[in-house]
């Protein structure tokens, strides 16, 4: 077939042994197609039309654009096959490199050979995107480089002819491909493109949102997560934004990224949790990058066991999310002050702070916070061997009226601290102190007088040395409007320093005292005798103090106002404290006597006579000289009221119990019998019950119940939504498929 003619005249041929000659005012460009090298026109002149033909004979050629070359013949194009979604989202990128190119000419990236085109350029403004346009569909255009190119040229041309490499989007640049993706429509198109490859998605997070040339994000349909499910992240809706934890070998870069592209198009993520990190490809501060660029509306994370990150990735949270409200740093060793200070000045909305085992946080990051965050209401530090009073006196002043919550534990702080605490703590209305051991007695003195707490609502103290009598009135007297009081391992708080208290703290509603060794009787009576009308709980837990004495009362106005009482683990608690108690909270409603071995249904059947309103929740596991006796008065006495009944470890509970409390407890929904003295015929007995509707039953240990309970687990489990048949020896496993199998809302525990 001729050779198409184009509307340029033809050069005159030169001959093949003379070299080539150029002209600097030449610029034509030069055209190629698949099949050969038709001949040259210039910038205002039209293309030649493509050919059906696969071959062309060589056209001649001006020398002042290229040498003489001979003919060739190249292979057509490959044949199209099906694609997936990866190929998709290739071609959606390529349906916009056209702008893409722009940015190489922008980014002077040229053709790699010089002597393809020598003479200078081709287009007086190369910068000018009008000029890029598309010359038909099986025809490239070339212009000469000024420098060399990471782009490889798709032919190679030889001697012998032209070969065609497999064209591929891939040999384009960063730069480029940047370019190109921040261009894409939507936030579903950007999830698809970022999984093509680790280098696309690692682009695509490197984007911000002011770098998105279209600002509006669109949000991609509620079932198409492409990367999320890629990622297999738990999707977590917590207070109307979206959720995301990272625990272990998750916790790498590539993950984070792929968070950040996938939620954007989900109006961003607000909740962020990383617990532990991959040994090998841990987070690092290229994860918390994405993260700060593809989510500026991050309002909550979390850092636990986070060794891997320093500075640099805080800082890069706290440039790019300046919408952060709450912040864990839990075991981050290379998280020092300079972070802090970061987050202090760029994150003013930060609410809430917790800072635990961080070796490198000090004085002056607490500071910082204190001055930076004027909306902070929450501050909780432990474990961090680098703050000191400076530092604790410095956050308390600046943050006088906004913070609310104070968790100060394990700290090498001083009275100073406490001094500060109780002067500017106006805003405080839970405070928590715990490990202090350079505290001393007139610290807690300091703090009661010091008539700042006058807010404070609960205290909780643990392991403090210096709480002492004296130290413990002051507190009372200092804290008026102080609700809940919890008081653990004070070696040096006597009976006296407890009754004290309760004269001075008049509006306490609940006391716990744990460990607490010098505490006898005589102060936990004491207590009750003097306690303001408005205390509701009390709890007694592992008082090594209490003996069982009978101390003959006088007859005193009973405490009508306690409803709930919890004696735990306190071995010398016995019969005749328990029948005094008994007379002096008539309208108890909750009762917990876990693991007292020295009552017996003597000591406990005054309580249960004595009790007006109606028990609701009782608790007596490991009493294990209680009798049948005890459940029977109480079912006939309380059964319009009990809803919980705990004798897990009673060995003397045998089917009488059963049977009275399927009679009487028609509210019963949470029985527990586990290692007592019941049988089938028992379980049968709560089968036959037409008013009992339990939805917790525990069986374990129960040795006696075999097979033949079958038909009443089965009728039991319409109602029952967790059933504990562990260690029931007696009972087969064919038992416990036919269980699972039918009673399919229930768990199982066997």
């Amino acid at each position: 077939m001729p050779p198409p003619t184009t509307s340029t005249a033809q050069p005159p041929s030169t001959s093949s042994s003379s070299p080539p000659t150029t002209s600097p005012t030449t610029t034509s460009p030069t055209h190629f197609t698949h099949s050969g090298m038709p001949p040259p026109f210039t910038s205002s002149t039209s293309p030649p039309p493509p050919s059906n033909s696969r071959t062309r004979s060589p056209q001649p050629r001006s020398s002042s654009v290229m040498p003489s070359m001979p003919a060739a013949r190249c292979p057509p194009p490959p044949p199209t096959s099906s694609v997936g979604s990866n190929e998709v989202s290739t071609r959606l990128v390529v349906g916009i490199a056209i702008e893409g190119l722009v940015a190489l000419a922008i980014l002077n990236l040229h053709v790699v050979d010089d002597d393809f085109c020598p003479g200078g350029p081709i287009y007086p403004n190369p910068k000018e995107s009008s000029l890029f346009l598309s010359l038909g569909p099986r025809v490239d255009v070339y212009f000469p480089p000024r420098k060399r190119s990471r782009i490889s040229a798709p032919y190679v041309f030889s001697e012998e002819g032209c070969e065609q490499k497999q064209i591929s989007i891939e040999v384009l640049p960063d730069e480029c491909l940047f370019e190109i993706l921040r261009r894409l429509p939507g936030g579903q198109e950007r999830s698809a493109s970022a999984c093509v490859s680790k280098r696309w998605l690692t682009l695509l997070s490197n984007i911000s949102r002011d770098e998105l040339c279209n600002k509006t994000i669109q949000s991609s349909k509620p079932d198409t997560e492409i990367v999320e499910k890629k990622t297999e992240d738990q999707d977590i809706e917590d207070d109307g934004y979206l959720s995301r934890s990272l625990e272990g070998k998750k916790a790498t870069d590539v993950r984070l990224s792929a968070i950040a592209v996938g939620t954007a198009g989900r109006g961003g993520l607000g909740k962020l949790e990383i617990r532990g990190s991959n040994s090998s490809h841990g987070v690092t501060s290229r994860g918390l990058k994405a993260i700060a660029r593809g989510c500026p509306s991050l309002k909550v994370l979390s850092f636990w066991n986070i060794s891997s990150v320093g500075d640099e990735g805080l800082l890069e949270i706290a440039n790019g999310c300046h919408q952060l409200e709450k912040l864990d740093l839990c075991q981050c060793p290379a998280i020092t002050d300079k972070a802090l200070v970061a987050v202090a000045k760029s994150c003013p909305k930060l609410t809430d702070l917790t800072i635990e085992s961080c070796s490198n946080i000090g004085n002056a990051g607490l500071q910082a916070i204190g001055q930076g965050c004027p909306n902070l209401k929450s501050i909780s530090i432990k474990d961090c061997p680098l703050v000191g009073d400076q530092g604790i006196a410095s956050l308390l002043s600046s943050a006088t009226y906004s913070l609310m919550k104070v968790k100060v534990q394990r700290l090498n702080i001083t009275d100073v601290s406490l001094a500060v605490i109780g002067h500017y703590g106006k805003s405080v209305t839970d405070l928590v102190l715990t490990g202090l051991p350079n505290v001393s007695e007139r610290g807690f003195w300091v703090m009661g007088n010091g008539h700042g707490l006058q807010k404070l609502k609960s205290l909780t103290i643990t392991s403090c040395r210096g709480v002492t009598d004296v130290g413990l009135e002051a507190v009372g007297k200092g804290c008026p409007n102080l609700k809940q009081f919890c008081l653990r391992k004070c070696a040096f708080l006597s009976d006296n320093g407890l009754i004290s208290f309760a004269k001075a703290a008049g509006s306490l509603e609940s006391l716990q005292l744990e460990e607490c060794h010098r505490i006898t009787q005589f102060g936990f009576f004491g207590y009750l005798l003097n306690c303001g009308a408005k205390l509701k709980a009390l709890s007694i837990v592992s008082c090594l103090g209490i003996k069982d004495l009978n101390m003959g009362l006088p007859m005193l106005s009973p405490c009508n106002s306690v409803r709930s009482l919890s004696i735990r683990n306190c071995p010398g608690f016995g019969d005749a404290s328990l029948a005094a108690l008994g007379k002096l909270c008539p309208q108890l409603q909750h009762v917990d006597l876990s693991g007292l071995q020295g009552i017996t249904d003597a000591g406990f059947l005054p309580v249960l006579k004595s009790c007006e309103a109606g028990l609701v929740k009782v608790n007596l596991s490991g009493c294990v000289n209680l009798t049948d006796k005890v459940v029977s008065t109480m079912a006939e006495l309380h059964g319009w009221t009990l809803e919980m009944l705990n004798l897990d470890g009673c060995r003397k509970i045998s089917d009488a119990s059963l049977m009275v409390i399927a009679d009487n407890c028609s509210l019963l929904c949470d029985l527990d019998v586990s290692k007592c003295a019941v049988t089938d015929f028992g379980i049968a007995s709560l089968a036959r019950a037409n008013l009992l509707n339990p939805q917790i039953l525990s069986l374990a240990g129960c040795s006696m119940i075999s097979d033949k309970s079958l038909p009443a687990l089965q009728k039991l489990g319409q109602t029952l939504l967790g059933l504990n048949l562990q260690h029931c020896n007696a009972i087969s496993s064919s038992t416990i498929d036919v269980l699972v199998e039918q009673l399919w809302r229930c768990d199982i525990l066997s």
